[in-house]
């Protein structure tokens, strides 16, 4: 792996895209294979010139923040670009989040323009916004004046069609089209690195979701360094099916793909056979996907029907990584090389990495080595002392990666962050003599299902909202397919009555489905300690005991 004093870059993502297309302008950036879509280098630098001149006629400037709230879609990539370009903070918004979840969001984030595809599976996008924004329904584009959100300005939807109160996303193409490319150059001018043009949101312990700010130095550097470990190189076709609006996608993914000239194939939203198809058309030698994933390829019922030959590489992350799917990855999917990360959003988000070199064991069974430029340490949580080898504590890292805090949160970032800039992770783990990680367990209070971080206190000051709810907890089961899921122990309100069935209804029309408790039980109090803390771990194993699951560990 190359190696140097410096990082990688000091140039913000819209030097480095200037740079690549002096170089190969003509070499595939974005495909879609399904679609038949393909937009080289200087195409797509052209339309995201274009979408960037767009934004700024309608008012987005430096430092605003710029919501998406959509699939996998080609604007989605395009706005990303043209966000960074111009020096906006892209504001990203989990595609599975209801009303509920986006209205902290666009409140929280103080957020200026968002943008939205239709909706996803239950879900219209479009009507959330409206009963969220009535003003959209009277106040002419351009001049919203939202009462709820005094920040809000635009709403663009992602499509041609016209949505009454919003942009189009092809009206601000044709309106860029017709400006001038001095007022983009202005904008340009005197952007620095060290701006946050990424701002992703994760739960917290502390209840709700957290804006994560992150650079151009921050996401840029990484991805490359995460490229690195994969060996990619200009001639990588890497299949993305992981959502963008996570870490995953848009730094994994595409920062480590565009740091290397390498070509994105693009997955709207995750379906096997189409990964299957994608895969095989495009002759893509990487694949992304957490465990979850890699499950439902191998065992589609039509696997054996494509060829998947072309593929060397790619990341499997986001839970732990079971030995016997890694094994059935490298053999049964022609990956060899495949690595696995470790990281957080806040660290930009990797910072431990295995490599395609090592031994399948030690793929299977450590998270890696530390990444350049970064330290990282393994404390003792009670006295903060550096513990030694081979013995648990708290992962800790300092360097570029660093995020630059929690958005208006000041505290929250006190908290994770020392004096002396190590960021804590929650996370316990070991490190041996060679260097090689594993992680054992978490401080935090977090349930990571199929890949996605839950906080429990988040999900307990949500049921609490329902009247009917005197208290709740939450706690992770074990479960085959999921590594985890949610349940919940619920004491009613003295005088009333609810049922499991009336609890899902409550959480369906209101917050992600990922998040929704599998098992609600309904009780009258709860395990506590002498001093009145409640025991989580009773909780879980009473969880346990009345699923039938008293021997799973």
């Amino acid at each position: 792996m190359r190696f140097t004093d410096t990082l990688f870059t000091e140039k913000t993502i819209g030097e480095f895209f200037d740079d690549l297309l002096l170089t190969q302008p003509d070499h595939p950036f974005i495909m879609y294979p399904d679609r038949g879509l393909v937009w080289s280098y200087a195409e797509f630098y052209q339309r995201t010139d274009n979408l960037a001149k767009g934004l700024l006629a309608i008012g987005v400037k430096r430092g605003d923040h710029v919501g998406v709230w959509a699939r996998n879609v080609p604007e989605w990539l395009t706005l990303m670009f043209a966000t960074a370009k111009i020096g906006a903070v892209l504001v990203t918004i989990n595609t599975n989040y209801k009303s509920h979840e986006v209205e902290y969001v666009i409140k929280q984030s103080d957020m200026h323009t968002i943008a939205i595809v239709d909706g996803q599976r239950d879900v219209s996008y479009v009507d959330v916004l409206n009963e969220l924004v009535p003003e959209l329904k009277t106040h002419p584009r351009g001049h919203l004046r939202s009462q709820r959100f005094p920040h809000l300005r635009n709403v663009i939807y992602l499509g041609p069609e016209k949505e009454r109160g919003m942009y189009s996303s092809n009206e601000l193409f044709q309106l860029g089209e017709s400006q001038s490319d001095a007022q983009l150059q202005a904008a340009k001018t005197g952007l620095d690195r060290h701006d946050t043009i990424n701002m992703q949101y994760t739960s917290g312990t502390t209840g709700f979701p957290k804006g994560v700010m992150l650079t151009h130095r921050n996401i840029l550097n990484n991805g490359f360094y995460i490229g690195e470990r994969q060996e990619l190189t200009q001639m990588d076709r890497v299949c993305v099916p992981v959502p963008l609006f996570h870490c995953f996608g848009c730094v994994l993914g595409i920062m480590a793909i565009f740091s290397h000239g390498a070509t994105a194939v693009m997955v709207e939203q995750f379906d096997p056979l189409l990964v299957l198809a994608s895969v095989q058309k495009s002759r893509a030698t990487a694949l992304y996907g957490v465990p979850t994933m890699y499950f439902a390829i191998l065992n589609h019922p039509m696997f054996n029907m494509f060829d998947l030959s072309s593929l060397r590489t790619g990341i499997m992350s986001g839970s732990l990584c079971p030995v016997e799917l890694m094994r059935r990855v490298v053999e049964d999917m022609h990956m060899p090389e495949i690595t696995i990360p470790y990281g957080l959003t806040e660290a930009s988000p990797v910072y431990i990495m295995s490599g395609v070199n090592e031994t399948l064991e030690r793929r299977c069974t450590t998270i890696g080595t530390v990444q350049p430029h970064i330290e990282v340490k393994i404390i003792n949580p009670e006295t903060g002392e550096t513990v030694p080898p081979n013995t648990p504590g708290e992962l800790c890292c300092r360097g570029y990666n660093v995020m630059k805090g929690y958005y208006n949160m000041p505290e929250e970032t006190a908290k994770v962050i020392d004096a002396d800039g190590w960021l804590h992770s929650g996370d316990l783990g070991t490190v041996d003599e060679d260097g090689y990680y594993r992680i054992t367990g978490r401080l935090k209070d977090m349930i990571i299902r199929g890949g996605e971080n839950i906080y429990p206190r988040e999900i307990e000051e949500f049921l609490m909202t329902n009247p009917k709810v005197e208290q709740a907890e939450v706690v992770g089961i074990p479960d085959q397919r999921y590594g985890e899921i949610v349940g919940a122990f619920i004491i009613p309100a003295k005088g009333e009555t609810i049922t499991p069935d009336d609890l899902k209804d409550y959480c369906r029309k209101r917050i992600a489905f990922y998040k929704t408790p599998a098992h609600f039980f309904i009780v009258k109090s709860f395990p506590q300690t002498a001093s009145g803390k409640i025991q989580k771990y009773k909780l879980r194993e009473q969880a346990r005991e009345i699923l039938g699951l008293e021997n799973d560990k």
